[in-house]
């Protein structure tokens, strides 16, 4: 190995190394104070983030929704003794995971509790309803579920194109590369944890891809050759590994991100503002898994108009979604140009997907569509 591959090695080991020893240190200070508080003959609290759409509020300058100032306490009384003691068991379960490097699904989680006497879980929801809570109490300290070491059962996306990711080996710590350049018809495909990761790449920006046939014909085309950029294939609503992906390479490497996703309220309002500045159930997460430099390349509603593209008519739960996208989420509220965009969708009446453009020839995407949108990459809706 290089000298430069040996110290960039080094780096990753360390800096993974910081982040574990920070998270565990908050892990003993949460329960050192509860201890202290029984020591003390007081009555120990958690105080965890209102998790509600009443506190949560959208900032342009921080770039997603975010979590206000409400807080839930949880104090340690005879009724809720038992999900106390899950909470601290939960938590003992993280410390003891981050310290072997080891991690647990939401099911690993739940079974693992048959072992903690009357402070099991009787059902999964349950476990995940504590999970969920511990998450939030950690996140005003900017730590993430992940760095705790659960993990979503699901994995990421897929990515092909101008990208080598840096993944440290966990038993030998050696960090492999791995040139998403080279799957050939295939794809790498994302962990379903991806703190450890980084990136080395010369693409221009990243293109996050709403449907996975269209992330297919881009990929064995190698579009990313001729547009030098990575493609991303977020498979509907991306998952939490996904956006964290997409999130952390574009601040780690400053480059943009552009959505290419299906003209309908669902592929704007959960598809790309789940992708840009997250949702309203999880704004304590936003900061973590939304990605703010995301801008909306197409299909929008004009494209509809302009590229004379073949479509559906809206159904009764897409105008809803649509409305309700206006007149009730911060996003939309925040920004006349997206307001003006969907009221023009309900005014036609219609919806158009990204695959429609294959009217004018199957490759004409590649050909036309997408250089054509690139040019104009200033134009594209916030």
């Amino acid at each position: 190995m290089s000298a430069a591959k040996q110290d960039r090695t080094k780096e990753i080991r360390e800096r993974n190394r910081k982040l574990d020893e920070q998270t565990v240190l908050l892990i003993k200070k949460t329960a050192s104070d509860i201890h202290r508080k029984v020591l003390a003959r007081h009555k120990p609290d958690l105080k965890f983030p209102v998790r509600a759409l009443s506190n949560v509020s959208y900032s342009e300058k921080r770039g997603y929704l975010e979590i206000g100032t409400q807080k839930k306490v949880r104090t340690l009384t005879v009724s809720t003794v038992k999900t106390f003691a899950q909470t601290l068991r939960m938590m003992s379960l993280s410390k003891s995971l981050i310290e072997t490097g080891d991690f647990a699904t939401k099911r690993d989680a739940y079974y693992q509790s048959k072992n903690w006497g009357e402070a099991m879980f009787h059902d999964q929801p349950e476990s995940d309803t504590v999970m969920d809570d511990i998450e939030a109490l950690f996140s005003v300290h900017q730590v993430s579920r992940e760095q705790l070491r659960f993990i979503p059962d699901e994995h990421g996306g897929a990515v092909a194109g101008e990208l080598v990711v840096l993944d440290p080996d966990p038993d030998t710590g050696v960090v492999e590369r791995i040139d998403c350049t080279r799957f050939g018809s295939g794809a790498y495909s994302i962990p379903s944890s991806v703190e450890g990761l980084s990136f080395e790449t010369s693409a221009s920006f990243v293109l996050a891809i709403e449907t996975g046939g269209m992330f297919q014909r881009l990929q064995s085309h190698k579009f990313w050759k001729t547009a030098n950029c990575i493609l991303v294939s977020m498979g509907g609503v991306p998952t939490r590994a996904t956006r964290r992906f997409i999130r952390r390479l574009a601040d780690e490497k400053s480059i943009p991100v552009y959505a290419f996703v299906d003209c309908d309220p669902y592929g704007i309002s959960n598809i790309y503002r789940t992708l840009k500045v997250g949702s309203g159930n999880a704004a304590h997460i936003n900061q973590f898994f939304c990605v703010p430099q995301a801008h909306f390349l197409g299909v929008t509603p004009q494209d509809i108009v302009d590229w004379k593209l073949p479509t559906h008519p809206l159904k009764e739960v897409d105008i809803k979604r649509a409305k309700d996208a206006i007149k009730n989420d911060p996003f939309f509220q925040q920004h006349q140009t997206w307001q003006k965009a969907m009221n023009q969708l309900l005014k036609m009446g219609v919806r158009a997907e990204q695959q429609a453009l294959a009217k004018w020839g199957l490759n004409y995407v590649i050909d036309e569509y997408l250089p054509a949108k690139l040019k104009a990459a200033g134009k594209f809706l916030p």
